[in-house]
């Protein structure tokens, strides 16, 4: 199976490269980065984005698209960069796929923020999509242009909502803010009253996810949960991050709620689990892991 890798540099496509890889399955990396190492890699223009010659010259099963930007606080300052790169993005690629290649299965990373802040949880695929960003927005248009072309040209796609992710590699976002704040300061200040949740998926549970999707899912523009069906507040991750670190730095909530961020999330993953999903990766070991990986880079 041929697998191109859009986004092939950022935090989930560069684990989804080695992860297929380690599947014996032939990876095309495609992103806007230079690498001069990689017979097997695809450089794009970064300001004019254009993939019609990849599927003219490149026969691809399976097409995973694991660029855009993903910040809500970005969105709200640069909303027409954010809807380019996670939206018009999305159509471009479906085009060249439409155009050149019709039978490529397209497996769009889309994002838990299409939910906003949910009437109940855990949260169905079914629900109202009740965004609170210009990026939760976006999502949830590249999610309707995956039905459109599923739905019109017969294009097999599907749409996968990524709860919180982390792991070793992620370089922003809660978990490595929070190691910075404990790396510094004589108190720990974090946003909200700790009671906020969140649904956490480790990365290595994202890319065997994702081959799970490959393997089974109908691709007739449908939406897949990623998460684990658990839900932990904020507070409970400072005081794992607290023990990990063997700090004794006291843990203070500002109560101020980030524009864009959600209260509470927990995923219902009932399709994913019947695709044969079970998390690997305890958030305990997993946030080990990510602190080590940290500390290895000083």
């Amino acid at each position: 199976m041929k697998i191109l890798i859009i986004g092939s540099k950022g935090f989930i496509g560069q684990h989804a490269v080695q992860y297929f890889k380690s599947q014996k399955e032939q990876v095309i990396g495609c992103d806007v980065a230079t690498d001069y190492e990689d017979a097997e890699y695809i450089q794009i223009d970064a300001t004019n984005s254009d993939y019609h010659f990849i599927f003219e010259q490149h026969a691809i099963d399976v097409c995973i698209n694991c660029s855009g930007a993903a910040s809500v606080a970005l969105s709200l300052e640069f909303p027409l960069k954010d809807f380019s790169l996670n939206t018009l993005n999305v159509f471009k690629i479906l085009e060249a796929i439409r155009t050149h290649q019709p039978r490529c299965k397209f497996i769009n990373l889309s994002s838990a923020a299409v939910y906003g802040n949910p009437a109940s949880l855990p949260i169905k695929e079914d629900f109202v999509l009740k965004p609170l960003s210009p990026y939760g927005i976006h999502k949830q248009q590249a999610e309707e242009i995956c039905r459109e072309f599923s739905t019109y040209y017969a294009i097999p796609t599907c749409s996968v909502r990524i709860f919180s992710a982390y792991g070793n590699g992620l370089k922003k976002q809660l978990f490595w803010d929070m190691y910075k704040k404990f790396s510094s300061g004589e108190f720990i200040e974090l946003y909200g009253t700790g009671n906020e949740s969140r649904d956490f998926i480790h990365i290595e549970d994202i890319v065997e996810a994702l081959q799970l999707v490959i393997q089974n899912a109908s691709f007739t523009g449908e939406q897949i949960n990623l998460g684990n069906g658990e839900e932990y507040t904020i507070k409970f991750i400072a005081d794992l991050f607290k023990k990990h670190l063997q700090t004794d730095k006291d843990i203070r909530f500002n109560n101020q709620v980030k524009p864009g961020d959600p209260l509470n999330w927990r995923a219902d993953i009932s399709k994913l689990k019947d695709m044969g999903y079970s998390s690997k990766i305890s958030l305990d070991h997993g946030i080990r892991n990510y602190i080590q990986w940290i500390q290895g880079l000083n």
